[in-house]
């Protein structure tokens, strides 16, 4: 389903009855059509749902579908419009700011979502990837699972690996009469 907000022609932060309006205006006015009003109807439901409070999770499964689409605005209004700060609000919340370079937020957001849920190992992977860049390592998506789980050195080689291909340049012109690296 596109952003239910969006068929509905209303804003995440539309009241219910605005919603409800909406919803009524567009059955009348696409009556006999049935895809349509189907589309409105399961438009409508979802939203009514998610604003009930049993169906916050609706929300957040429609909040990443959002950001992983790169609609971030759409994303922020939605969860902006759930009231309950739960541990996965801040890991969204925390996803978008990441977006949109807003690293601070993101840091903040990631660390309350693993203070809230210490054992959730995407939250976990999200925070740590964080704390890493903090100290200037910079490696992969923080909304990666996998993250933090390849401790390979950026770019497949270490220090090590350079100071050695370098040694072996200089052996090499040394070889053909050069010398790459005056010193040795």
């Amino acid at each position: 389903m596109n952003d239910p907000y969006r068929i509905l022609g209303v804003s995440p932060s539309a009241s219910d009855d605005e919603v409800n309006a909406a919803y009524k205006e567009l059955i009348r006015q696409y009556a006999g059509n049935d895809e349509k009003i189907s589309e409105f109807t399961e438009a409508y439901d979802f939203i009514m749902d998610s604003r009930r409070g049993g169906a916050g999770t609706n929300i957040f499964k429609e909040v990443r579908r959002l950001i992983s689409m790169g609609n971030y605005d759409d994303a922020s209004s939605m969860l902006a419009s759930e009231q309950e700060r739960s541990a996965e609000w801040y890991f969204l919340n925390g996803s978008i700011c990441y977006a949109k370079g807003w690293l601070n937020d993101a840091y903040s957001n990631f660390e309350q979502a693993c203070r809230m849920e210490p054992y959730n190992p995407e939250y976990n992977s999200a925070f740590r990837h964080m704390r890493e860049s903090k100290k200037g390592y910079m490696r992969g998506d923080p909304n990666d699972q996998t993250f933090g789980n390849d401790a390979r050195p950026i770019g497949g080689c270490s220090v090590c690996d350079i100071c050695n291909g370098l040694i072996c340049t200089d052996c090499c012109c040394e070889c053909m009469g050069g010398d790459f690296i005056p010193c040795c």
